[in-house]
Formats: C-alpha cells, structure tokens, sequence
C-alpha cells in the first residue's frame, strides 16, 4: 500500500541567503540542511540539529569524463518536493514503513555548460543526497573520482572497520576519530584477498557518538552501478573524505550509461543509539520492488544444513584425495543429507542447505583458474535425484549452494542452467559464495563490475522465483525493498571464524547491528551450543565468546528473514529444553522496539511476530555482566501471555562456563517487568506467547 500524500513541485529561495544557497528542513525541522556555491563556484554542504552544527562545511564534487564537478559552478535551477507515504516490505522488521522527507534538486551548469544535479532529502533522522547526470548530448561517462566529504563537529567516538576493497571479514574497533588506525587493527582474515588502500581508511557503515550522546552514522543506500563507497580519515581535521573502490582500471570508479545516478550519501543522525536501529532512511532511499506479479514464493526462513561440521573438522568439502579415490570425510553425501533433513522435517525447519555438493571442491581455493564449479553435477555420493524426493516427502527444501571461488564469468555463463536446475529438483532459496580473488584479477569485491553481477544474480533469480543469500558479496545498502528476493547477505565477519581463528569478540558482535546491519540484514548463522572446538579436535584451543543464552539472543538481536540453525543436530538433540526458542521464534516481524542500547556494550530488541500476536526478546552483553529491567508496556492490555524466559546461568561466563541456561516460565500481562541478569559475554530470549 503507497499512500501519495503530496508531491509538490517550486522553485525556492530562502531569504536569508543568497542566490547560490538554498536550504532544506526535515519534515519537522529539526534537521537543515544548507548548499552553498562559494565565489569560485565550488559545491558545500553543512548539516545542522536544532540549531546546532553536526557537519560543518564539508565539500562536494565530481570529477567525471563530461567535466570537474567541483569548481566553476553556477545554481541554474531549484526544485522542491515533500513526499508522505507508507509502504509494506514483503519481509522486514516492520509491517509497514513511512516515508517522510522533503528533498531538493539543485541543478548546477558548467562553463562547459555541462549540467549536474544534486538531490538531497532531508528526514526527521537523516539526510540523504546523489549526484545526477542527464543525457546532454552524451551517451556515456566515466567518473573517476568522488570529493564527498563529511567534515564532523568534533573528535566523536568512532566504530569502524577497515578499508578493505576485497574483504568485509573484519572485527570492528572502537576508538575516537582522531585515534583511528586501520593498519593496526587487522585481523585474521584470509590472507587470499586484502586490499588495504589507506591505513586511516574506514569502510561504510560507520557510526558514531558524541560527548552529549548524538548519535550518527554514515552509510550507503541504493548502491548500484558504482564502486562502495570508504572514507578516508583526515584525523587532525576530523574529517572523512569519500574513497570510492575503483574498477580494474585504478584511474576510474565507474563506468556508466546516461541518464545516470550515483548511490545516495547517507548521514543518520539520532538522539541514542537504540534510535540508530530503528531509522528507516537507507531502506526509504531505495527504489520500490521491481519484482511484479505474487511475492508469495518470497518466505521467511529458518534453516539448518550440511556447513559447520565441516568447520569444525568432522567432514570435508571435497570428494577425493590427491590422488582422486574418495577421501571417505565428503560430508555431502546422500545418507548424511537424508539425516539433516529428518531433523528439519522432525523440528519444523523449512530449508536443509547443502556445501560440497558438486564437483570441483578438490582444487578451488584461489586456483586462479576460470572454471571451476560445475553448478550442475553433483558428485558421485549425492544422489540429487533421491533427495529431491526425499525432502520433498518430508516438507523440507533443499537450500542450494553455489561457490563461485570468485570465478565470476564462469558463474553467469552457467546461472540459467544452475535455476533451472535448482527448479527442476524444487529448491527455492540459494547461498552464493565468491571466496577467494575474483577472475578476472584487479577487480574488487567492493567495485563497479561485482556489484552490478550481484544485481544481475538477483534479477535473474527473481525471474525463477528463487530467493538469494550472498556471502562474500559487497555490503548491502538497502537494496532489499528493491529485490526482496535477496533476502540475506554475509559481507561482515561472522559465525564461522569462531571455529577456526580468534574469533569474534563480544564488542564485535554487539556492534554489527549498528553499522553493518544498517545496510541491510546478516546472514550470522547463530544458534551454536557446543561453544569450544577441542569438543572435536583435543588439541584445538579456539571457542565461540558467548554463552549459550547468548546465541539464543541473536535470533532477536541479528536480523535476517532467514535464519540457521548452525550447529549440528545432535547438539541441539542434547538440550531439547534449550533448542525450544529457536523452534519457535520466527524470522519475520510486524513491529520492532529497541529496549536499551549501547554501541558495542549491550542491546535489547523486543518484536512482534508477523501475523500473530507472539513477541520475542533478545538481550545480549560484551564482556561486562548486566542487568536489565524489561518493561512489557508494548504488549496488548487486552490479552494475558505466557513468557518462556531463557537466560544465563547463576555462574555463566563465556569463557569459563558457556552453558548453562535456566529455562523459566511465568504469566505476564502489559506493563509487568521483567528483570534480566546477563552474564559476561551473555545473553537472555524470551518468547511471549499470546493466550
């Protein structure tokens, strides 16, 4: 449902300023946003809150093959519009969205007489703006470089990650602005694909916090036919400079067909970190689905699968040995596979996902070669045709898996035949994955040429009715309202680093659904009980820095419309009292409240079962224990419920004693409170079950 309240169309000039300044306020003023054009002709911004300056001065421009967009400038043109509508997400955190905004087109001209637009909206809690080129007489343009700046008030808290043009996979680092130092602050990720291009470059999203608790974020939204957008850290200036991931050519960001438009520069700007998970700005910033006709094969999803086992060392991805004779440890055979779907069948799963099903796993980490999946032929031990009717049998789908090592041309040259056959054997839902450097080389994870390819993925999809999970794809921007489809990403460091490396600490965790998440939802894969891998190798030293309660958390906290049930079947056999909240908490909402939240410190989400009248709480901690007071005043005065609380252990610890969770239930009704005790490391969830 889009209810078009106003779409009004002037020309605008404020009084107080002179013919090459405009500004623009948020629907209920409290943001302003004023362009400027200073004598030279060179494009500014600034933003203000109640009066107060959040980015002073910060510069704009373009340079592109038509012209330098960032000098000798004249303000032909202004036009102003107010937008109030509502919208309906096909999956989402909440049933319904609104869309508020007044926005501003500015069109500049050139000496050449040359034109850009810039087009800036202006939110209760955010500031978006693009650039924008017609066709003027050209059919094409390069832009080879972006002089967006975000000049900050004052040192802000920071919460970063690397600049990192081939990898998200980073843990996050809390310093101030001044203090960043990306090169310091590596972590173990594959040592395949870094590309650090600055030691005091950020990636986007990045957050911060002020002395007085404003809270901003700079990010991303509807990024498409362009490079990502990373920031480069003035640190004595307080001051982020855009750094656009550039093509395989280094002198250029984008090539692009006209008429054209940059992603949106986005600023969220909110009184409190809970505020920040709640704004709407990136996702009103994207274009409404494309996909036309019934959404209904679009589902919410949980899901358990053929993947952590072989994390953890019990099988192998790939078939054979060196010398080509079965390794006898090839986890995606058909007896294996049958065993993950009677547990789904059993527990109320809806997918089973399956890696290592097809032939090609023998030698393809970063073999640099052009082929090296073939995304139709299973291996010998995996009979795709016995499964199909076995899952069938059961009511369970087989989720798809499609590793590309990074070999993109040899991907799409196979997509159609791989959806057809996926439609063939009844699967709906696909996991892609593009580890390793992508071929050709000198292309980026973050650039022009990948991010289109993932759109194209999503396009031809939607076009087979089969939904997407992207691991190793770009950070997303929102473009979920846009292709609903693509219903998950990973483009952040997540679960399966626990199994093999230092892990993710809890700050890392705590501060994903602030930056990472405000793009778009995260595959995280959460739900493991057996936290310490010596369980399956003795002499393994790694573990999982959460306690069990605390992986329960995440189904609430780490949104995603689809959902894994990570571990392995006989670990949540082992703790069926346990294993009961994610059987029963959903994966898609009608409403969303952040109940208290610190940036990296703590966080607690309640929120409304789609269609139903069920809620769900999650509350997790870093390293600190905590304790909460949960007021219960969202719930329907109408209505009594039943509360299954699960929480931490009376001597709970992450690191010394991850397991113990006390399962509890009470009668509730709106406004009673609860009180949660969380461990170090810790968590509490909570289902809240109407009567």
């Amino acid at each position: 449902m889009r209810i078009y309240l106003l779409l009004i169309c002037l020309l605008i000039s404020s009084p107080k300023l002179d013919a090459q300044s405009k500004i623009l306020y948020s629907p209920d003023h409290s943001l302003a946003l004023q362009f400027k054009l200073d004598k030279r002709g060179k494009p500014s911004y600034s933003i203000s809150r109640k009066g107060k300056k959040v980015l002073p001065n910060s510069k704009l421009g373009i340079l592109t093959t038509l012209q330098d967009f960032s000098k000798q400038l004249t303000l032909t043109n202004t036009q102003l519009y107010q937008v109030d509508s509502t919208w309906m997400p096909v999956l989402g955190e909440e049933a319904y969205i609104r869309d508020q905004h007044n926005a501003l087109v500015l069109e500049l001209e050139s000496p050449s007489k040359h034109k850009l637009k810039l087009h800036f909206k202006a939110f209760n809690n955010g500031i978006g703006f693009r650039y924008e080129f017609d066709h003027q007489g050209a059919d094409s343009l390069s832009v080879m470089r972006e002089f967006t700046e975000f000049q900050l008030a004052e040192d802000y808290t920071t919460w970063w990650a690397p600049s990192d043009w081939d990898s998200n996979e980073h843990t996050y680092t809390q310093s101030l602005l001044s203090k960043i130092d990306a090169a310091k602050h590596l972590t173990d990720i594959e040592p395949f694909n870094q590309y650090i291009p600055n030691t005091h470059a950020v990636q986007t999203p990045v957050a911060f916090r002020n002395s007085k608790g404003l809270h901003l974020a700079i990010a991303e939204a509807a990024m498409v036919d362009y490079g990502a957008l990373h920031l480069n850290v003035d640190r004595k200036k307080l001051l982020l400079k855009a750094s656009v991931t550039p093509t395989a050519n280094p002198s250029i960001i984008s090539k692009n067909k006209l008429p054209f438009h940059t992603p949106w520069r986005v600023i969220l700007i909110d009184d409190s970190a809970a505020n920040l998970l709640e704004n709407r700005t990136i996702l009103n910033l994207n274009e409404p689905c494309k996909i036309t006709g019934d959404l209904s094969w679009i589902k919410p999803t949980k899901y358990v699968g053929v993947w952590w086992e072989m994390h953890v060392g019990k099988g192998s991805w790939h078939y054979s040995d060196k010398s080509g004779k079965p390794n006898g440890t090839h986890a995606a055979n058909t007896q294996n596979v049958k065993r993950y779907i009677d547990f789904a069948a059993k527990y109320g799963f809806q997918g089973v996902l399956v890696e290592g099903w097809n032939v090609g796993w023998e030698d393809w980490f970063n073999s640099g070669k052009e082929e090296v999946f073939n995304f139709t032929q299973p291996y010998p031990d995996y009979d795709i045709n016995e499964l199909t009717n076995y899952a069938k049998s059961k009511g369970v789908s087989i989720i798809m898996h499609h590793e590309t090592s990074g070999a993109v041309p040899s991907y799409e040259r196979q997509m159609d035949a791989a959806f057809q056959y996926m439609k063939k054997h009844q699967m709906s839902a696909v996991k892609t994955g593009y580890v390793g450097y992508l071929f050709p080389k000198k292309e980026w994870h973050d650039g022009q040429w990948f991010n289109t390819h993932l759109i194209r993925v999503a396009q031809n999809a939607a076009n087979y009715q089969i939904m997407v999970n992207a691991h190793e794809a770009s950070r997303p921007s929102g473009l979920q309202r846009t292709w609903p489809n693509w219903v998950s990403n990973e483009a952040a460091r997540g679960m399966e680093y626990n199994a093999w490396s230092k892990g993710n600490n809890p700050s890392h965790v705590l501060t994903l659904p602030f930056t990472r998440l405000l793009g778009g939802p995260m595959d995280y894969t959460p739900g493991i009980f057996e936290t310490r891998m010596n369980a399956y190798d003795p002499n393994k030293k790694e573990f999982i820095q959460s306690t069990v309660a605390n992986q329960l958390a995440l189904y609430v906290t780490m949104y995603s419309p689809l959902q894994m049930a990570a571990d392995l079947p006989e670990n949540y056999e082992k703790r069926p009292e346990v294993f009961q909240f994610i059987r029963d908490v959903p994966a898609d909402w009608s409403e969303t409240h952040v109940l208290n939240a610190a940036i990296g410190d703590y966080l607690t989400i309640a929120r409304k079962q789609k269609k139903s009248d069920n809620w769900f709480i999650g509350s997790i901690t870093d390293e600190e224990s905590r304790s909460f007071k949960i007021n219960l005043d969202f719930l329907d005065p109408a209505k009594n419920y039943e509360t299954v609380i699960y929480a931490d252990g009376p001597d709970s610890h992450y690191v010394d004693n991850p397991y113990p969770v006390e399962v509890t239930k009470k009668m509730v009704k709106k406004g009673d409170i609860i009180t949660l005790q969380l461990a170090p490391g810790g968590g509490a969830a909570i289902s809240i079950f109407a009567k």
